[in-house]
């Protein structure tokens, strides 16, 4: 970045910061604080535009000066994954909120990239609709949700939120406005200005045009098997040449970190609200109990919206005790709650439909998971919470579900004792925490160790985040298949590496 210094000095940093505030406004350009970090590296510039021009304008006074931009949203996810090698300006994206296009019968709807979720919640309700994402990370963006492949407990039934993609628009490296896919006018049957109509548009297929990289948690997707791991044909695949379909080309987005393009907005797929919810809960004491009963669950054909595991550490003290009368554990002496033995974890499931048929399936799961079950209208605490704290080493584990109790197992062995975990059990993806005072060499070990049984195995253990020498001195990701063309997509969408680099695996 030799000559972004010496652009910046001829220029000079006050004129930088001028045009910055000519192109977002006065009150929304400025010199970057200490709090204006991405994963321990510190800006020099944070930038908030008013709308994708004035975006667009910000990433072409990067490219004329060859400075770095990396795109924030409400940064709860800004110390996942790896640092950057740099960080010039920090492209906020606040202002690109807003939902669109969202009559009350309408299954699609488009949403800027800046807002929260929780926004884009109370929006869609007014009208009885929700959209089926419910990522952990507290006041998250849409754009950082997707950014990262963050999913929550409903990514058993709808997938995760880039699975519920039907289009996107982005900006390259250039700053060319991309449609990918359908934008929501598209979707309902109007005309959108700009939109690609299912393919590339912006620079096009002629050019360096649409798609970024694969999926994950942290930037971590890649590898996963995911369509950026599935794609065929090298570079033309990836960027929508051959034969990806446009769709395919906009979830390549998911998990990049803003390492390939910058999200403006999401066109997604949105739910009736269901009428009825109930979760039922199992007390279980090992992975192997986990293991049996995740197949049961998922064999008695009651259609869960999710199933979630947690094991915490230590092990819980045990709750007061519910008289063996209460009407919730009648006829069940030897329930938990009536007996006070404590649990090593619990398997919860969540049942959503309507209100007679969620209640006749969580009869019927109750009959399957035993005396100890117990139903609840509301989700325990723990409920999409991560079991990692500020400071720990996070940890991402995706294995076959068949095989989720040898990898906590795995990981038990490696750390010498029992692991916080907790995750979807019904699909095979837990999170895990690492204290974050061991030492790297041995968060290093730990890593090889896991790694080596889940490889065996089709499974990866992945660092989501980790202290600073942590994070500097083991492998994040592990073996990476997909790495080549991971190298490809970075070298055809951001030649010049201007976009969030270093952030993604190989340094990239």
């Amino acid at each position: 970045m030799a000559d972004a210094a010496r652009s910046t000095d001829r220029l000079g940093a006050l004129d930088i910061t001028r045009k910055l505030a000519a192109i977002c406004g006065e009150p929304f350009a400025r010199f970057a604080g200490p709090a204006d970090e991405v994963a321990s590296r510190t800006a020099r510039w944070v930038a908030v535009p008013g709308g994708p021009h004035a975006a667009a304008e910000v990433l072409r006074l990067a490219a004329a000066y060859d400075l770095t931009v990396v795109p924030r949203g409400a940064g709860t996810k800004i110390d996942w994954g790896a640092a950057p090698a740099q960080v010039d300006i920090m492209l906020d994206t606040g202002r690109l909120a807003g939902v669109w296009h969202e009559p009350r019968d309408a299954a699609v709807a488009e949403i800027g990239a800046g807002t929260p979720l929780r926004a884009v919640q109370a929006t869609l309700a007014r009208t009885n609709r929700r959209l089926p994402v419910d990522a952990p990370s507290p006041g998250a963006t849409l754009g950082g949700v997707l950014a990262a492949d963050e999913s929550g407990p409903l990514r058993h039934r709808h997938g995760s939120p880039c699975a519920q993609l039907v289009g996107v628009r982005y900006l390259d490296a250039d700053g060319e406005l991309v449609s990918v896919g359908e934008s929501g006018t598209e979707a309902l049957g109007r005309a959108a200005p700009g939109a690609g109509g299912g393919q590339a548009s912006g620079r096009g297929p002629a050019g360096d045009g649409g798609g970024a990289a694969g999926r994950g948690a942290g930037g971590a997707g890649w590898g996963a098997g995911g369509a950026f791991g599935d794609a065929p044909g090298g570079g033309d695949a990836i960027l929508g040449r051959g034969d990806l379909p446009g769709l395919d080309v906009a979830r390549l987005l998911c998990g990049s970190q803003g390492g390939l393009g910058v999200l403006v907005s999401a066109t997604m797929r949105v739910h009736a609200i269901p009428a009825g919810r109930l979760w039922v809960s199992r007390p279980v004491w090992t992975p192997l109990e986990v293991h049996d009963l995740v197949r049961a669950v998922l064999a008695a054909g009651v259609d869960p919206a999710a199933v979630e595991l947690d094991l915490p550490v230590p092990v819980p003290l045990p709750r007061r005790r519910i008289p063996p009368t209460h009407p919730s554990v009648i006829n069940r002496p030897d329930h938990p709650a009536v007996t006070g033995r404590p649990a090593a974890g619990s398997l919860v499931v969540l049942l959503e439909g309507g209100p007679a048929d969620v209640t006749e399936r969580a009869e019927r799961l109750t009959a399957v998971l035993g005396a100890e079950a117990m139903v609840s209208h509301h989700a325990p605490e723990w409920w999409g919470r991560y079991p990692f704290a500020p400071g720990d080493t996070a940890l991402r584990i995706e294995v076959p579900i068949g095989d989720l109790h040898a990898a906590v197992y795995a990981l038990r062995d490696a750390t010498g004792g029992p692991v916080p975990v907790r995750g979807s059990a019904g699909s095979g993806t837990v999170h895990a925490a690492l204290s974050g005072a061991l030492p790297p060499e041995r968060v290093a070990s730990i890593l090889t160790a896991v790694r080596s049984v889940l490889i065996a195995r089709r499974g990866r253990c992945v660092v989501v985040a980790a202290p600073a020498a942590v994070r500097r001195a083991v492998d994040l990701w592990g073996e990476l298949p997909a790495l080549p063309r991971l190298r490809s997509a970075k070298a055809h969408l951001d030649p010049h590496h201007r976009l969030a680099p270093g952030r993604l695996p190989g340094g990239l």
